[in-house]
């Protein structure tokens, strides 16, 4: 049975709102790129640059593989481990490849004019609404009742993935985002993301050391490759755990050292520019007219 089950994991599923969905991404982009971007980009400076091209072929391949046929049927119908390392991927990974891979210019437009739309986004991007956001459908996705659900109607399945990827690239921007000027200062990013790391591993903790199968709809006597409901249900934990904690911590640890790496530098100059400099007479006396008339002695 269980050669079997494993061969049907493997039997090639078709899903065509995968497909729509990545190739409007692409089209948008393409389209952006080609016909707005030479409208919105000064003559001589380039759209984009070619790590932003890295960034959003990288992205839009991680997006199709977590999104499509064979980790989304594996997901959705076998092991909730693999459901854990989906979800994560759509908000950990592949939100902040697409904000670097966007254009400042293409930004502006999106955040920055004066419709509805992007006064709403505005607010929507401001770490603690989008923090607030994120967290809240990190919440959801854990709950029993979503979870079944989502594992036996495929719609709801991708609706709650969907959510959860708005939600992430909402999260992200104060952090990476293509506007400098709508980013944290780096401790405020550190501190961000530190408390983004909390509520993944609260399950991921209670998912490792529970009694029993927690979500039903992964109990079953019909292992995939072997591997129980119970071994399932600590691996996805074990997923969340590095993911969802020690990613963002690793994050957290190379800014804190670039930071502090900065600073270092920074005053280094500043003490080299203070010993190099030449003190002139201008200098001296400008030094004399700062301190104002000489005090007058008492008499």
């Amino acid at each position: 049975m269980t050669s079997l089950l494993a061969a049907s994991a493997w039997d090639y599923e078709f899903h065509p709102e995968v497909w729509l969905l990545v190739a409007a991404i692409i089209g948008l982009g393409v389209y952006s790129v080609r016909n707005i971007g030479p409208l919105a980009v000064p003559a001589g400076e380039p759209v984009t640059t070619v790590n932003q091209k890295r960034f959003f072929i990288v992205g839009v391949a991680m997006l199709w593989l977590a999104a499509d046929w064979p980790m989304h049927d594996i997901a959705e119908e076998h092991l909730y481990f693999v459901h854990m390392l989906q979800h994560l991927l759509i908000s950990f990974i592949i939100p902040p490849l697409l904000l670097l891979a966007m254009p400042a210019w293409l930004a502006r437009l999106v955040i920055l004019d004066d419709g509805t739309p992007q006064r709403i986004l505005r607010v929507l991007t401001k770490p603690i609404v989008a923090g607030t956001i994120f967290n809240a459908l990190q919440i959801l996705t854990h709950w029993g009742a979503v979870v079944n659900l989502s594992s036996d109607n495929g719609p709801f399945h991708y609706t709650i993935h969907l959510l959860v990827f708005a939600s992430a690239l909402l999260m992200w921007f104060p952090v990476v985002g293509p506007l400098k000027e709508l980013q944290m200062g780096e401790p405020g990013k550190m501190l961000y993301l530190f408390l983004m790391s909390i509520v993944p591993t609260v399950p991921a903790g209670w998912l490792t050391f529970a009694e029993g199968v927690v979500y039903e709809a992964y109990e079953t006597d019909d292992a995939l490759w072997g591997i129980s409901p119970v071994e399932d249900q600590q691996a996805a934990g074990a997923v969340m755990k590095v993911i969802g904690g020690f990613y963002l911590w690793t994050i957290i640890a190379v800014r804190f050292f670039r930071l502090a790496a900065n600073n270092a530098r920074a005053e280094e100059q500043a003490r080299r520019d203070r010993h190099n400099r030449r003190l002139t007479f201008d200098d001296v006396e400008q030094r004399f007219a700062d301190a104002g008339e000489p005090p007058v002695e008492p008499r």
